[in-house]
Formats: structure tokens, C-alpha cells, sequence
């Protein structure tokens, strides 16, 4: 087998597979490996990273497709990895109706009432033979459902290393020899990965784990606790996470007994209390009432528990907590919410007032704003009682275990109105706290920073006038979350006891703070403060008692076998000066997610026990030289940071840097960087994941992660942007060919998407192939403020090879001349067909072909805009609906064929649908040979089992087409 310098992702990268088992990792939740660590914003799935890495170490052969069967057989994303995967037996059904009907007859019999079963001679063995034979069947999607993840298959058999064995050349028995012996044989040595943004740790712990030496820095040192966690904790072995888990547990206890000694969480029957819940309470301006404040006064929708507002003779209101309400209380709970739209709505005088009006905030001539509520002093975790925003305690839940008539213990939780007890208790609560207040934030159990302003920390100092970080929690909060920090730094004694602990106080924090909302919907239970990258403040919120805080001993408990050789340091990426063969880095490049800040809530819990831990690093988010935004001095810290990662490789060393793809200006400005940094693009892949939103997020969750490959900039030349083009255009056509040649028809691993990729690494790789392109002054583009619409020289460099590709890429069948003569829209609706033909219906999918056709109204044409459910109108859908409107489809020639379509299928006549196109369109027939060209690619529809919407219009799209093309005069 004859090998070049080039590595498999710069040939070819199977993303549709990657993307799939990257969206099953991501779909498993708190049950994805380094989530039970804590929470870090945007972690890369593990998967990725593990075959971002291969495909930089496996070599190209001059055999492609044995070259993918090995990548896919090592990852066991191959017929037999997926089987060695499944751990879920196929529901007889499903096998049942993925037979022929021979097998059935063979293998099934049909009882009176329809129900199927096995017949009485099938054996174990041959049901075993149908499961294989069924889930070789199915599609990937499918096979994914009864599958572990890859990284929990502990090694492939030795059959199967024969197989990579023979095709490398190598001599491994499992992963970590084969990256080791592969890279040896790459840089003369065990490959060293570098992650100079390893946030959450996803980079090196998944290098590690395959057997890479690894180095791992960030600026932030909440970044660096949790990869050093990754490393550590996740390294340990199964003794050692036993051990650390009985600690947590110890630690958890005691703070348990001592909470039950102090008497605040008992009521007089003996009943521990699991939840409480708070709300703000405020003066109305109207009428001088006091008034409880919540969205709604649903508590549980499961139990039907609502709470009553009753009016009392001091001028607020009594709050009443019923369970099993009536239908009729439950809506009335919902319609007398006292917040809605961001005001006040007064339930004495009936009157609404805006929160801002409130709050006193006003704007000056000037147009700023001057916010009204004062800001709370170091001391404070209660309000004055002179302050807009008072808090109230206003409902418990609370749970007693009881002895059924079986004997067996069982546990009921029930709701209930805070009583003068209940209210005692939370007075001690107070005055326990205050007796350890100065005490506490001395030793650094409890925050004592000030929060520091800025684009997301300003929102609790604005909204609350909140200006310290321990004010972000109440009493009941600080009082639990302080008491686990003391008992940890009085009980730990080695460094991974004291990360675990601390891990575990973050966790408590991110869901036991008043940012934490109350879900009413499913299991009456709080919510995360980071359920998204803000902090919002809540009008009422929820409180953990210690009893709900069980999660602070449930960390991740996978054993990773880490290759144990790593370097880890808290530092900016500018300045590093370790020498690694692969970095592979997540930038925050035109991001949204203000990492500095939002970890500023952990690191002002962690700041003191983080420096006993680790003497040499420091506690501070570091502002100032956190790389984010965009801008002059945002392009020229990304081109220092890559410049000094090219400078500390060999010149054989290789870079992926991973992106969330956005458009074509992110991209000019990226290759600028890169291109500045002495970087050339070698390959790029795009790996999608899709989701429906759930909560406050709307419409799709569209993610896309953007693998761009790199290698050092070794050219001296100079080129002229006219020469580009051309060289542009073979190497658009190059790669989607080879693209094209390597895929499998039967399971395609390209869509369109990805061909349109393709035009843009295609179109950066000429670019970037070169020293020097004489009509672009890198430095002076990298600082320029552009206009919007003003588009920048790459800019036109990349639209003119989506042009290209979308020119090349014609659906099949279709005619390619006529191909070039349609509009964007026609061309964006009839790509679009083709995307469904091939099972694609992410949305994602329908935003990149708009944004490659320059179609920027495309909304109106889909039926469906839901995640993996996207797809066109079909002609009846559209009607005659819009018809020659404001917009270029609805004047379009395609949108007079469909109409004539809908008139055909409507009128049950094929002639009304032709008689409709005569007597609209002014030169019918000039146009017949398109419109003819339309109609049969429409009744290529006809068949295709998963768009039986189109169906009976692909039949008559054959018919009429059929009725045009013999139209006579």
C-alpha cells in the first residue's frame, strides 16, 4: 500500500457519521463523560475530538475506500463495530415488519385478534440470527437507537486489528498502541496534542485516553479545574474513584446531620422539607399594596398545586398553597399572574406599571440610562427594608416517609403555606449565617468579591442592585453551600479530595442559587441557573434544601485509562512555549458566550481553595486579555495566538481549529487570521447536530462545528487575485469529484452542505497556498471597519466558489443548461426537492443552500421549519396563495408551474393545469422546454417512500408534462 504525505481528513472525513454519533453523545445529557464534572459552556462531543485526531494520524493511501473502511472499522462506526455496539434487543416488531414476506411466513404466526408472535419452533439461535439480519437493515440512524456510544467499547476484537493492521502496517492490539505507532511513525515520537482552549477538557482528556501526550492551558482556571479533573479524576482508577465518592458522601453526611441538628429544615412532625420557594414582593405605585410577584401561580401542574392570593387589613396579600385544585383554580392560577410582559400587574386596583418604572430607572437627555436601585453593600444578603425588591418565603415542600399496607416504606411529598414555625426557622437561618458571615467569606467558604461589571454581570446589578457574588444566593443557600466548603477544607486531605469537593459546591451553586426557576410543568422541580449563558433574574425562584442537593456527590465515573504523560497550565495562549506535533483548538472566534464572566459565579466560590490546590496558578477570569468579540485588536490577538502555535510545531506538525460556522464574512476573516499566522487550510468538514428547542429557547437549535485542517505556510510565492480564479474553479471541481467518487450511494455521507464546504476550503486552500496574494494587504483587511453589505476581497473570493459549486452541482437528472438560466429561488426550491429526495430535512441544510443561491426570503416556502422535520411546501400546500406578489418566487416561472400543478391536481384535470399556463404566462411557448424540464423532475417524486406528500402531484406533474410537451399551436 503506497502512502503519501497527506493525512485521511485532508482526503476525505466521513461527516454525516461523525455528525450522528456527535448528536447521540450530545442527545445523552448529564450521561455524556465530563458533564458530571461540572458545567463548562459548549463542550466539543468526545467522539469528534477522537476522530478529528485519528484522521490527522492515519495516513491516505492510494486506496481511498479501504482507507475509510479502516477509519470507520477503528471507531466501530462499520457493519461489525455498530453490532459489536448494540445493546438493546430489536422489539419483535420492528423485526416483524423488516422481513420479506417469505421470513415472516417462516419465522412468525398471526393469533385471532392480529397479535404476532414467534412460532413455537423458532430457536433462541435463530432469533438471534434475525435480530443481526434486521439490524443490518436498518438505517444508521436507526442502528444509533440500539447502540452504546463508541467510547464505551473497551477494544474491537483481534479479528478486526488483523484487518487495520494489515492495511497500516502496523502491529497495535488497541487504540492507544495504534495512535502511538502512528505517531512515531509521523514525528518520531508519541504524538503530543496541544489545546490552548480547553474549556470543559473534551481536547486532551479524549487525546489523553487515546494514548497522546497532551498539553492543555487556558486563561480561565475554571477552564483549567475542570480539565484537570478530566485528567485526574476521570484518570483514577476504580479504587481511587470508590474512595473519592465515600468522601464526597462523608462530607455530605455531615453537613446532612448538622443541618438536622440545627432545626431548620424539620417541621414539628418530623418531616423534612425538600423545596422552598421564594418570590419578590413589591409596593404597587397605584394603590400602595404590597404585591407578591410570580409569571404564574401554577406550582405543580403533575400535582394541580396552585397558590391563592387572598387579601389581608395590612394592605397585601396571604398567600394560600392548594393541591388537587379544580380545572377552573388551576386557570385562574395561570391568568393571575402578577408579572406579565415585564410589568406589574397590581391584583387590588387591577392596574399595570413597568418593572423599569419600579425600579426607578430613567433615561437622561443624552440617551443614557440611569438605573434607580441602589447597589447592596458587602455585608448584605437580605434585603433593607426600605428596598424596591423584598423577598418572601411563600411555599415548602416538604416530605414524610410512611409504612404502606404491604409494609413497604414509602416516601410522600406534599406543598404547603410557610407557618409561623416555618418562618422561626427561617429567622435562625438568618441568624446562624450572620454568626458566620465575616468568618466564612474570610476562609473563602462564601464569596466575598465584588461582581465586575459587564455585558452579562451587569443584568443582577441593573435588575436587583446586586454587587457582590454571594448575593446572588439566599441565606438558606450561603448557609448549605458554606457549611460544604468547611467541612471540605477541615476533612480533605489529598488534592483530588479537595477538586471533588469543590466540583461538587459548583455544582450546588449552578442549581441552588436565585437564578434557579421553578419548572411547573413535568416534575415540579428547579431548574440550573446556566440553562443558558446569562444571568437572568427571577421574580420568584426556587431554594434546594440539603435534602436536593444529593448531586453534589454524583460526579462522572468513567474510568479512562489516560496516558498519564500530560502538562497542564493556566496561561494565555500567547505566551505559551511547549512544543506540540497536533493542536487542536476550539477558539472563541465570533462568539456569543461571554466565558469570563459567566465563570466569575464558580470562581468567586472556588478563588481561595482553588490557590491551596494549586499553589502556582492563579484566581482571577483575566478580563482583559480574554480573546472575544471581533474587531482590530480581537483579529490581531488571534493572529499573535496562532502565529505562536505554528511557531511551537514541526514543520510537519498539524492544526485543526473548530468553528461554529456562521457565514461567508466569519469565514474571510478566520482565513485572514490563519493566513496572517503563517497557516495554510488544507481541508475543512463541516459536523452537524440538530435538536428541536425545548424551554426558553424558540424555533431550532441549529449546531454546526466547522473543522478546519492546517498545516504550516512553506510557499514563497506571489500570486495576482485574477490568476485565482481559475485555479479556484479546477480545485472546486477536484473536490467535489473526489467527494462524489468516495461516496456510498446506499448510505450517503455527503449532502449538499457539504459539497458547498467543500467550495470553501476549496477556494482557502488556493488562497492560502500562496505567500502572497499581491491585491490583498492581509493586515490592512484584518483592521479595516467594514460597512454592512461591503464585501472584503476574500469574501468575493469564497461567494465566487459557492457560485461554482451550486453551477456544478446539478440535481440529478436535471438538465444542466437550463440548470444555470433559473433564479436563485427556483434553484434554492428545486435543490431543495433534491435534498429531500436524499432524506435530508434538517433546517440547517435549507440556511446553508439559501445563503450559497443569495436567496435571502426563503421562509414562506417551507411547510415545516421544525428540527429534522424541514421540508418545502408541495404545490397544493402553496395553493394560489402569494401568487404574483412583492417577492421574485412568487413571480417565478416555477411558481407558475406549481400553481398549474394545484389547478391540475385540484380540478382532478390534467387540461386545466395546462390551459392555466397558457392563458398566464405571456410567452408559454418560449418557456415550454423548462416548464416541461420542471414538471418531470417533480414526478421524479412520485416513488420516493419517505415523501408521500408529493405522491399524487409527482403523478400529475408526468401527466401534465406530458399534456405540454405535446401542445400544439
Amino acid at each position: 500500500m503506497a502512502y503519501g504525505d497527506k493525512s485521511f481528513i485532508e482526503v476525505q472525513f466521513p461527516v454525516s457519521k461523525v455528525s450522528k454519533e456527535s448528536y447521540k453523545e450530545r442527545k445523552a445529557g448529564s450521561g455524556q463523560t465530563l458533564t458530571g464534572l461540572g458545567k463548562w459552556w459548549g463542550r466539543k462531543p468526545l467522539i469528534l475530538v477522537r476522530a478529528a485526531l485519528l484522521g490527522l494520524l492515519l495516513p491516505a493511501s492510494d486506496n481511498p475506500k479501504k482507507d475509510r473502511e479502516i477509519f470507520l472499522k477503528i471507531l466501530t462506526m462499520d457493519e461489525e463495530g455498530l453490532w459489536q455496539r448494540k445493546n438493546k434487543s430489536i422489539p419483535m416488531q420492528e423485526i416483524y415488519d423488516n422481513l420479506t414476506p417469505g421470513e415472516r411466513k417462516r419465522y412468525f404466526e398471526e393469533g385471532e385478534n392480529g397479535k404476532i408472535s414467534y412460532k413455537k419452533d423458532v430457536t433462541r439461535e435463530e432469533k438471534e440470527n434475525l435480530q443481526r439480519l434486521v439490524f443490518n437493515r436498518l438505517s444508521y440512524d436507526q442502528k444509533l437507537t440500539y447502540c452504546v456510544r463508541p467510547e464505551e467499547v473497551d477494544n474491537l476484537p483481534e479479528s478486526e486489528w488483523e484487518k487495520i493492521n494489515e492495511h497500516l502496517g502496523t502491529s497495535a492490539s488497541n487504540l492507544q498502541e495504534l495512535v502511538q505507532e502512528l505517531g512515531k511513525r509521523k514525528f518520531g515520537r508519541v504524538p503530543v496534542v496541544g489545546d490552548c482552549f480547553c474549556g470543559g477538557g473534551s481536547v486532551p482528556f479524549e487525546a489523553a485516553r487515546m494514548g497522546c501526550d497532551v498539553y492543555a492551558s487556558d486563561l480561565n482556571p475554571i477552564a483549567m479545574l475542570l480539565t484537570w479533573a478530566a485528567l485526574n479524576i476521570n484518570g483514577s482508577s476504580e479504587e481511587e474513584i470508590k474512595k473519592l465518592r465515600e468522601f464526597q458522601e462523608k462530607i455530605f453526611n455531615l453537613a446532612d446531620k448538622q443541618i438536622a441538628e440545627w432545626g431548620i429544615e424539620h417541621n414539628e412532625e418530623g418531616h423534612r422539607a425538600n423545596s422552598y420557594l421564594y418570590c419578590n414582593e413589591v409596593i404597587c405605585p397605584e394603590c400602595g399594596w404590597r404585591v407578591p410577584l410570580a409569571p404564574s401561580w401554577v406550582i405543580g401542574k403533575g400535582t394541580k398545586t396552585v397558590a391563592i392570593l387572598r387579601e389581608n387589613a395590612n394592605k397585601g396579600f396571604d398567600i394560600e398553597i392548594k393541591s388537587n385544585a379544580t380545572e377552573n383554580e388551576m386557570k385562574l392560577a395561570e391568568e393571575m399572574a402578577t408579572v406579565k410582559d415585564s410589568d406589574l400587574v397590581c391584583p387590588h386596583c387591577r392596574n399595570s406599571t413597568p418593572i423599569t418604572a419600579i425600579r426607578k430607572d430613567r433615561r437622561n437627555e443624552d440617551g443614557t440610562v440611569e438605573y434607580g436601585l441602589r447597589r447592596w453593600e458587602a455585608h448584605e444578603f437580605v434585603p433593607r427594608p426600605d428596598d424596591v425588591f423584598q423577598e418572601r418565603l411563600y411555599c415548602i415542600r416538604y416530605e414524610r416517609n410512611y409504612v404502606d399496607e404491604k409494609g413497604k416504606v414509602k416516601t410522600e411529598r406534599y406543598y404547603t403555606a410557610p407557618t409561623k414555625e416555618d418562618l422561626e426557622r427561617e429567622e435562625k437561618v438568618i441568624r446562624l449565617l450572620e454568626g458566620k458571615f465575616k468568618d466564612w467569606q474570610e476562609k473563602g467558604y462564601i464569596p466575598n468579591s465584588r461582581i465586575e461589571e459587564g455585558e452579562k454581570t451587569f443584568e443582577p446589578i441593573r435588575t436587583r442592585g446586586w454587587a457582590y457574588w454571594h448575593q446572588l444566593f439566599n441565606h438558606r443557600q450561603l448557609l448549605i453551600h458554606g457549611l460544604l466548603m468547611e467541612l471540605i477544607d477541615k476533612h480533605a486531605k489529598t488534592k483530588k479530595e479537595k477538586v471533588v469537593g469543590l466540583l461538587g459546591v459548583n455544582k450546588c451553586c449552578d442549581w441552588n442559587s436565585k437564578l434557579c426557576r421553578w419548572d411547573n410543568t413535568r416534575e415540579d422541580n428547579g431548574k440550573q441557573t446556566f440553562y443558558n449563558q446569562a444571568f437572568n433574574t427571577l421574580f420568584n425562584y426556587n431554594t434546594r434544601a440539603i435534602l436536593s442537593c444529593s448531586f453534589f456527590i454524583d460526579f462522572s465515573t468513567e474510568i479512562a485509562n489516560n496516558n498519564n504523560n500530560s502538562k497542564i497550565n493556566v496561561r494565555d495562549a500567547r505566551l505559551i512555549n511547549d512544543n506540540c506535533n497536533i493542536w487542536l483548538t476550539d477558539p472563541p472566534y465570533a462568539d456569543a458566550i461571554n466565558y469570563h464572566e459567566l465563570s466569575e459565579f464558580f470562581l468567586a466560590w472556588d478563588k481561595k481553595m482553588l490557590l491551596d490546590i494549586f499553589p502556582d496558578w492563579y484566581a482571577d477570569s483575566k478580563r482583559a486579555l480574554a480573546v472575544r468579540g471581533r474587531g482590530e485588536s480581537f483579529n490581531q490577538s488571534m493572529v499573535e495566538i496562532y502565529r505562536n502555535l505554528a511557531e511551537h510545531m514541526p514543520d510537519n506538525g498539524m492544526q485543526i481549529v473548530m468553528f461554529t460556522h456562521q457565514n461567508v464574512e466569519v469565514w474571510a476573516d478566520l482565513a485572514l487570521i490563519l493566513w496572517a499566522a503563517g497557516l495554510r487550510v488544507t481541508a475543512a468538514w463541516n459536523i452537524a447536530t440538530e435538536t428541536d428547542a425545548n424551554g426558553l429557547k424558540q424555533g431550532n437549535y441549529v449546531k454546526g462545528t466547522v473543522l478546519l485542517v492546517l498545516r504550516k505556510q512553506t510557499s514563497e510565492e506571489t500570486a495576482y487575485l485574477d490568476e485565482l480564479y481559475p485555479e479556484i474553479e479546477l480545485e472546486v471541481k477536484k473536490q467535489i469529484d473526489s467527494m462524489r467518487e468516495l461516496d456510498d450511494k446506499g448510505d450517503p455521507n455527503f449532502s449538499d452542505t457539504d459539497y458547498l464546504l467543500a467550495a470553501y476550503a476549496a477556494s482557502l486552500k488556493v488562497l492560502t497556498s500562496y505567500e502572497k496574494i499581491e491585491d490583498i494587504d492581509v493586515q490592512y483587511e484584518l483592521s479595516k471597519t467594514r460597512v454592512p453589505g461591503e464585501e472584503s476581497p476574500v469574501e468575493k473570493i469564497i461567494n465566487e466558489a459557492v457560485r461554482i459549486a451550486y453551477d456544478y452541482l446539478t440535481p440529478s437528472g436535471f438538465d444542466s443548461y437550463i440548470w444555470k438560466m433559473l433564479t436563485p429561488e427556483e434553484r434554492f426550491y428545486i435543490k431543495g426537492l433534491d435534498l429531500e429526495k436524499d432524506g435530508v430535512y434538517q433546517i440547517g441544510a435549507y440556511q446553508e443552500l439559501a445563503r450559497g443561491f443569495g436567496v435571502r426570503e426563503y421562509k414562506d416556502l417551507l411547510a415545516s421549519t421544525r428540527a429534522n422535520q424541514a421540508r418545502l411546501k408541495t404545490a397544493t400546500e402553496f395553493g394560489m396563495r402569494g401568487l404574483g406578489g412583492g417577492d421574485s418566487f412568487s413571480n417565478s416561472l416555477l411558481r407558475n408551474v406549481l400553481a398549474a400543478l394545484h389547478q391540475a391536481v385540484k380540478g382532478e384535470d390534467t387540461l386545466k393545469g395546462r390551459n392555466w399556463l397558457k392563458n398566464e404566462l405571456p410567452n408559454y411557448w418560449n418557456q415550454r422546454t423548462t416548464i416541461i424540464e420542471m414538471l418531470n423532475f417533480v414526478s421524479t417524486l412520485e416513488h420516493i417512500e419517505t415523501m408521500p406528500h408529493w405522491k399524487e402531484e409527482a403523478r400529475y406533474a408526468r401527466f401534465l408534462a406530458e399534456l405540454v410537451k405535446n401542445d400544439g399551436v
